[in-house]
């Protein structure tokens, strides 16, 4: 009887902890180690928000003060018809981050930030996943080339959650093609390698084993099919105590600081009242704090761009916060 007692106050525990208790942790002073934060910036993204990317780009960098920053250079944007290539966007933001001191994880490969994960040119969607991994190739080459001799770069980031299947219109992960993925990296340039795990859906095993540096993705409340919007019932000590077993250098790669989009919409659409179902202002210094509180040694943070969208029609909150930590 005691037992059942206690099974039913565990799962009550858990629907409370998932649907109701949204602000945890309650302590919450952002006090965090000195170069902790940093952001990941997307052009591409910018653009499907209807804002100028440059606009943006120059408001993190004067008025957020961002000194690290991770760069996924899309191949859909660098090379739009075969064997043509135009750096402009990525040449500006690199240029105008080393005037202001800026750190780099440049972030290359086929599966890349923001959806639908695989970025892939429209003059090589109907080749065979084969075709394409070894079409990347000579695309991470020419990035590289033209980048390696770059001060304010400290680490390449070979593609983005790349053993993870469940999210994104990619195909299944190739552990061998990651390997010789990072071989091949490792012969033109030797900055230190990052590869990324999801924080949750991983064990972190593999892509720890692979990189020098291990990064996850840290996300809070997402949408979840059958369920709606769902709470990972995971504590900071969680993720803290995985970094450990891995023994290896971690950092978070992309902290959730904007809403999750239900259905892979767009955020355009969603209502004030649908983004704060997800990333309220208190979720959001809720999620910086946690951030905080795994003690990993950065956190990038997942939203700069819609930030600026929420400033520029009238809402400062998010702005301001992100203003002040860093």
């Amino acid at each position: 009887m005691f037992k059942k007692i206690l099974l039913i106050l565990f799962v009550l525990y858990i629907i409370w902890f998932i649907f109701f208790d949204n602000h945890r942790p309650y302590n919450i002073s952002l006090k965090a180690p000195d170069n902790f934060w940093g952001i990941t910036f997307s052009p591409k993204f910018s653009q499907e928000l209807d804002l100028d990317w440059k606009e943006v780009y120059l408001a993190t960098l004067d008025d957020l003060n961002v000194k690290n920053i991770r760069l996924p250079i899309y191949w859909d944007d660098i090379e739009k018809y075969e064997s043509e290539y135009d750096f402009s966007v990525y040449d500006y933001i690199l240029n105008e981050g080393k005037k202001r001191n800026v750190k780099y994880i440049v972030n290359i490969g086929w599966r890349l930030p923001r959806w639908p994960e695989c970025h892939t040119p429209s003059w090589l969607k109907d080749n065979d996943v084969n075709t394409i991994r070894n079409r990347s190739l000579i695309m991470i080459k020419t990035v590289m080339e033209r980048y390696k001799d770059r001060e304010e770069i400290v680490a390449w980031q070979v593609e983005n959650e790349p053993l993870l299947d469940s999210f994104g219109i990619c195909p299944e992960g190739d552990l061998n093609f990651l390997k010789k993925e990072i071989d091949f990296v490792k012969s033109i340039d030797d900055r230190p390698i990052i590869i990324s795990a999801s924080g949750e859906l991983s064990s972190w095993k593999r892509e720890a084993e692979l990189g020098d540096i291990f990064a996850t993705t840290m996300y809070r409340i997402v949408w979840a099919n059958y369920f709606g919007y769902f709470k990972y019932p995971l504590p900071s000590w969680f993720y803290k105590l995985k970094a450990k077993m891995i023994n290896k250098d971690a950092i978070i790669s992309e902290l959730q600081a904007e809403p999750w989009i239900p259905y892979n919409g767009n955020m355009l659409d969603l209502s004030i009242e649908e983004q704060d179902k997800s990333l309220s202002i208190d979720q959001f210094k809720a999620n910086l704090q946690f951030a905080i509180n795994t003690d990993f040694k950065q956190a990038y943070l997942w939203g700069a761009e819609w930030w600026y969208l929420r400033k520029i029609n009238g809402d400062i909150s998010f702005w301001s916060i992100a203003k002040n930590i860093f």
